[in-house]
């Protein structure tokens, strides 16, 4: 049943932020229209409405379908109950990277991923084989990977074709009307951004996984499943697979985080303009960033 998967639950998550700007008593609309406003099909919408009727979020009769009362912390399903095997994985393994400075030459061990996570070892290999033609990582016999370096030739490719695909999906994403999903979504990380940088300094430490769902989420503007796999990749590349000079690793993330509010401002009050120049001013920082931080091992 859809109540029983991860699709559903996280359906059930936004359903919950959405309804969250209503008062009791409001309307909730069709089932076509929550679909359509979730990007969800109205099967699973109506598996989430009907488990928030039974939790007495919402009265439904019939056609009729109203807020009873306004959700709370505890409606939501947990993170790891809607997150899909793949981005826990990802997120381990980005967290593992960044936090433990794991360095070129590491041999990675599927078997060992697979316990480390508490995953399925055809899901950490699945995982591995993503990375492996863009030479980041390499395939060695019995199930074992070595992390490598990459160089700086590398990086400048790399954000050379990061500026293009992120300034592509801008455009997209500035033709979208404002009350279309993605912008909705940014609304929300713009708050998380706010509160991260609110925060003691150590906080900032959760900076990249913030960061690099703000990129994800501007490059699914682009409908384009190539520049999806692309962004995927990014996260690994840019935050997690080398080594960062740690010395000034708190005033680099509150200023990057800076950075994405100018750019989700003008998203939202200013112009197009606007918001091309602040995401121009943030790629170029990045790419200046990551060529001074990391530690080069060749040219």
């Amino acid at each position: 049943m859809a109540r029983d998967t991860k699709v559903f639950k996280d359906v059930t998550n936004r359903l919950l932020s959405h309804l969250q700007g209503l008062t009791p008593g409001a309307e909730l609309g069709s089932e076509a229209t929550l679909a359509a406003a979730l990007g969800a099909s109205r099967t699973t919408v109506r598996s989430a409405l009907s488990h928030m009727a039974q939790a007495g979020i919402i009265d439904w009769s019939g056609r009729d379908k109203r807020l009873a009362r306004q959700p709370r912390r505890d409606d939501f399903f947990s993170l790891d109950e809607t997150r899909p095997t793949a981005e826990r994985i990802e997120e381990a393994f980005l967290h593992w990277i960044l936090q433990g400075d794991v360095a070129p030459g590491t041999t990675l061990n599927e078997a060992e991923l697979s316990r480390r996570y508490d995953v399925p070892a055809a899901a950490v290999r699945e995982f591995l084989i993503r990375f492996e033609p863009f030479g980041l990582i390499e395939k060695r016999p019995n199930r074992h990977w070595v992390l490598k370096g990459f160089t700086r030739s590398f990086a400048q490719e790399m954000f050379d074709v990061r500026e293009m695909y992120e300034s592509h999906a801008l455009d997209r994403l500035l033709a979208l009307p404002a009350e279309s999903p993605i912008r909705q979504a940014l609304r929300e990380i713009d708050a998380e951004h706010r509160a991260l940088l609110k925060a003691e300094d150590a906080a900032m430490l959760s900076f990249p996984a913030l960061d690099a769902r703000f990129h994800r989420l501007l490059l699914s503007a682009a409908c384009n499943r190539f520049i999806d796999n692309f962004g995927q990749t990014i996260s690994i590349i840019v935050h997690y697979h080398y080594r960062w000079n740690k010395k000034d690793e708190t005033l680099r993330n509150r200023k990057a985080a800076e950075e994405h509010l100018r750019i989700l401002a003008a998203l939202e009050n200013g112009t197009a303009a606007e918001a091309r120049d602040a995401l121009a001013a943030h790629l170029a920082t990045a790419r200046d960033t990551l060529m001074r931080s990391v530690p080069w091992a060749g040219a």
